[in-house]
């Protein structure tokens, strides 16, 4: 059986690519449980830092291949995470604790923009056009669109796309702060592992942590996230990286952390 993702090492980065490019990397089940195993590989590998999430072909996604998903719809939803695997979308099961960076091109649909929204940097080329179509079809999001669409782009530009299903493109994507960056078609996969080997590059530790405590913020408030940031503080400050990263501060030469 062909795989529909690749998964692949550079460094620190987990390179996690869609790869069903003759159906408009429409998601079918094997897809959502394959890139659900590489979000699990992601957390679970401590060399790894940071997950790269891209497409091969010229569409990132055409969204759920509804033929393929929608009979296994059962009383208790869509189950998409085999044993070994996390919920790329995270609005079930374990959490992960590593940033994800993604870029998009193409078509852009459904489960496409809930990724972008459960990742951490998003990078898109000028050729997307976005969609959360899900209301045509006569079901709602369930990848996290109504909860984390609403935060991110505040509710009336929410709103606009998630009620009408109407497409937007990559202009409105960045107006709205879905995305971060826009680039020239072509030049989103390199803008967007350059991203992801900055990150990887700073302390990991200091990285999940900010990480961290930025998603307490938004999940449980302000007043939990404040609570645990002198303690983290000073586990940090403690830590091995803490000392290399000072040390490259002082000799100014860069710092090589080691996640310790």
């Amino acid at each position: 059986m062909t795989n529909r993702i690749t998964v692949d090492r550079d460094g620190h980065v987990l390179l996690i690519g869609f790869d069903r490019a003759d159906k408009r990397n429409a998601a079918d089940l094997q897809l959502l449980q394959e890139l659900s195993l590489a979000y699990g590989e992601l957390e679970r590998d401590t060399e790894l830092r940071v997950g790269f999430v891209y497409a091969h072909g010229d569409h990132f996604t055409g969204g759920l291949d509804l033929a393929d998903v929608a009979p296994r719809i059962g009383a208790d939803g869509l189950d998409i995470t085999p044993e070994g695997g996390i919920d790329p979308w995270q609005v079930s099961g374990q959490r992960l604790t590593k940033p994800v960076v993604i870029a998009v091109q193409g078509t852009c649909l459904t489960l496409g923009i809930e990724l972008i929204l459960a990742s951490d940097i998003a990078v898109a080329a000028d050729s997307t056009r976005f969609g959360q179509i899900e209301v045509a079809r006569g079901i709602l999001p369930f990848g996290g669109a109504t909860i984390r669409f609403p935060r991110a782009v505040g509710w009336g530009n929410a709103m606009r796309w998630i009620l009408t299903g109407d497409l937007f493109d990559a202009t409105e994507a960045h107006r709205i702060g879905l995305v971060q960056e826009v680039v020239p078609h072509g030049q989103q996969y390199e803008r967007g592992l350059e991203l992801a080997h900055k990150v990887a590059a700073q302390a990991p530790l200091a990285v999940q942590a900010a990480l961290a405590n930025a998603r307490t913020a938004v999940r449980d408030g302000d007043a939990a996230a404040e609570a645990g940031l002198q303690s983290e503080l000073v586990r940090l400050a403690s830590s091995e990286d803490a000392a290399i990263g000072m040390n490259a501060f002082v000799t100014r030469t860069p710092a090589e952390f080691v996640g310790r």
